[in-house]
């Protein structure tokens, strides 16, 4: 399902009941863009651009908009942020995530973990265990609330996630769809694949700085030598520095101080597609050298658009690293939250959860819904 068609005018009358709208995001890995129309007020909740560049944000997404909600700072879900700052519109969101935006955003911080009310509703927000400053949010509307989690894992060692309050309506991160794959697994497979690989050769990881750069220095930290480019090691310090992340990641406090290093075994680079930033440099570099799927090998761990495809067919592959909901933590947000009624976003083919009775909750696939 491709982006919903916008109304000339999508606000509702006032004091009529709330709803909420998918915009774009609902049967595709596409940009995160929802609008939420409270009694008195429309919301729009993140303003994403990509991950494909041919998936932009449409600014005619904030027509009729009172205010712009951000859950976290990566393109498919901030990548539209100028448009609205562009339009003047108050901007609610974390000070992490509030530092990838562009100047002259009208910002209204956002606690990582509270209860904010804003104009008379109850905004509820707590960490998605996605992103460093990335959170989930609960609203307060209709008789059961809205939770709408954007990106979120349960399975981080480096980020931290705290469970939400019970919400009648659930609006779901299914990036990864009915894949079940625990991420024990996921570190197991990519194990036996560096133990396959010719004695010496360097592995290049492109990660989003604020994502998985963490959760993947943990772990290869106990393999061999790490490093970490200048904007990987930033956000690191960063998320250190700001209490925002698990306890166990104190163990990268001295990787974070380390200057950047290409000679390490295991290289931790921007951007996560390798299409900018040190990644691409070193892509550029070792195929120029004749090292690219020789002794230099390039892992994907994440969505991979056309660009990142291209390298992993001269010199890489892809082995996921989850940071999405596998389907099994997809059923237990449903339990936890007591949903009465759900959408899958971020995925393909959502009409595929049909097959998905054990979810127990009525399965929505586009329009507005009522709250």
């Amino acid at each position: 399902m491709r982006d919903t068609q916008v109304a000339p005018s999508p606000r509702g009358q006032a004091g009529s009941a709330p709803w909420v709208e998918v915009l774009s995001g609902l049967g595709e890995k596409g940009p995160a863009c929802l609008r939420v129309w409270t009694g008195r007020q429309l919301w729009i909740l993140d303003t994403g651009f990509g991950p494909e560049a041919s998936s932009p944000f449409r600014p005619e997404w904030l027509r009729g908009a009172d205010a712009v909600f951000l859950t976290h700072d990566h393109i498919d879900h901030i990548g539209g942020a100028a448009h609205a700052i562009a339009a003047g519109l108050p901007i609610h969101a974390t000070a992490a995530t509030a530092r990838a935006l562009p100047p002259g955003a009208d910002l209204r911080p956002l606690p990582e973990r509270g209860v904010t009310l804003l104009d008379g509703i109850p905004v509820t927000t707590g960490r998605n265990g996605h992103a460093l400053g990335g959170v989930w949010l609960h609203l307060g509307l209709g008789s059961g609330g809205l939770f709408y989690s954007g990106d979120w894992s349960e399975e981080s060692h480096w980020f931290d996630f705290d469970p939400p309050p019970p919400a009648d309506t659930a609006l779901l991160d299914a990036s990864y769809h009915r894949d079940d794959i625990a991420q024990s697994q996921r570190r197991a497979a990519l194990d036996a694949a560096l133990d396959a690989l010719p004695p010496g050769t360097q592995v290049l990881f492109p990660v989003p700085p604020s994502g998985r750069a963490g959760e993947l220095a943990l772990h290869l930290m106990t393999r061999g030598r790490v490093s970490l480019d200048d904007t990987c090691r930033a956000i690191l310090t960063s998320g250190l520095r700001s209490g925002g992340v698990a306890p166990g990641a104190q163990a990268l406090a001295a990787l974070v101080e380390a200057p950047f290093d290409p000679s390490a075994r295991f290289l931790l680079c921007d951007t996560p597609n390798a299409d900018g930033g040190t990644a691409w440099r070193i892509v550029q570099d070792w195929r120029d050298g004749g090292r690219l799927g020789r002794d230099g090998r390039v892992i994907f761990t994440g969505h991979m658009t056309a660009h990142a495809r291209v390298i992993a067919a001269q010199g890489g592959q892809f082995l996921r690293w989850n940071v999405h909901p596998p389907l099994r933590d997809q059923r237990a947000m449903l339990a936890r939250l007591g949903a009465r009624r759900f959408a899958p976003l971020f995925c393909p083919a959502p009409e595929d959860y049909l097959l998905e009775p054990a979810l127990g909750a009525e399965l929505l696939l586009g329009g507005r819904v009522a709250l």
